[in-house]
């Protein structure tokens, strides 16, 4: 195989199915070599299997690909340090990081339990930032051994992150949380040779067949706007060397469709030159929101 990431190894979390598995073929089909992670929990997290991952990488193998299967809980901090390691002893590098994995546990805020709530931002968020972490430290190393790497972390993040989503508050809280996340390690990582981007994907998953049940069906003919294959490409550019100069954005991707993310900018202003009054700032706040762009609806609202 040979393509725009050929020899780059790349690490794929959640990659046993859906949206995951399509970055890890579409990866391998351009030439890399892949750690196929993904712990086979059920939707909400439960149990465990390391069958999706193995079968992955039979699909990747059997085209002709190399590919290695990793069960590692991400969102834990050893575990995401045996990923890293098992990219550097099987392939002897790590180029890619794709954080992908995730599950939900959706219901209305007011009926949303602390367990739901820690569930959920510990697979998104800490399980963003753990595996970033350990892969950086490598990068580091290697950027001060002279040995300056081409390295990208490609995040997801989500339009419920990114405008929010009823029933969602744990899942738009993490996926949030992920893009504010991608700035900043930008911002810190360019210095190694890293850049860091992330993607809001829209796409036919088991986690979203409730959210977007009238759009899940396939078409009898033409182009499956709602296939997870669709997201992938993206994904695979910006792992590539061509996509040096892109870092810290966030781009929404569904179907043909690839809009890049406007991200909280300073906006209209007022500014007496002295304290504010309480009693003052009614019609100062009215003035500023009568100036601002409106905001875009919540998801389900």
């Amino acid at each position: 195989m040979n393509g725009m990431v050929d020899d780059r190894v790349v690490i794929v979390t959640g990659a046993g199915r859906g949206i995951g598995r399509a970055h890890a073929l579409a990866f391998a089909a351009e030439g890399a070599r892949v750690v196929v992670n993904d712990a086979g929990t059920g939707l909400a997290g439960d149990g465990a299997s390391g069958g999706p991952a193995q079968r992955v990488v039979s699909e990747i193998v059997a085209a002709g690909g190399s590919a290695v299967a990793s069960t590692d809980d991400v969102a834990d901090w050893a575990g995401a340090e045996n990923l890293v390691r098992t990219a550097l002893e099987e392939f002897g590098r790590l180029d890619v990081l794709v954080n992908n994995a995730g599950f939900l546990r959706d219901r209305m805020l007011v009926n949303l339990g602390e367990d739901e709530w820690d569930a959920v931002i510990r697979v998104h968020l800490k399980g963003h930032f753990a595996p970033m972490r350990h892969a950086v430290a490598h990068w580091r190393a290697e950027a001060k051994a002279g040995r300056t790497p081409s390295a990208r972390v490609i995040n997801t993040s989500s339009g419920a992150g990114l405008l929010g989503s009823i029933g969602q508050g744990n899942y738009s809280a993490a996926k949030a949380g992920v893009a504010g996340l991608t700035v900043v390690a930008a911002a810190e990582f360019a210095r190694y040779g890293v850049t860091v981007n992330a993607i809001a994907p829209a796409a036919r998953t088991r986690m979203t067949e409730r959210a977007f049940a009238e759009d899940m069906a396939a078409p009898e003919d033409g182009f499956d706007a709602m296939a997870p294959e669709n997201i992938s490409p993206l994904v695979v550019w910006l792992g590539s060397t061509e996509s040096a100069e892109v870092t810290g954005r966030v781009f929404e991707v569904d179907g043909g469709r690839v809009s890049l993310a406007q991200a909280w900018r300073h906006g209209p202003a007022a500014d007496k030159g002295a304290r504010w009054e309480p009693a003052e700032l009614g019609p100062v706040v009215a003035g500023l929101i009568a100036e601002a762009a409106e905001p875009e609806p919540v998801y389900g609202a």
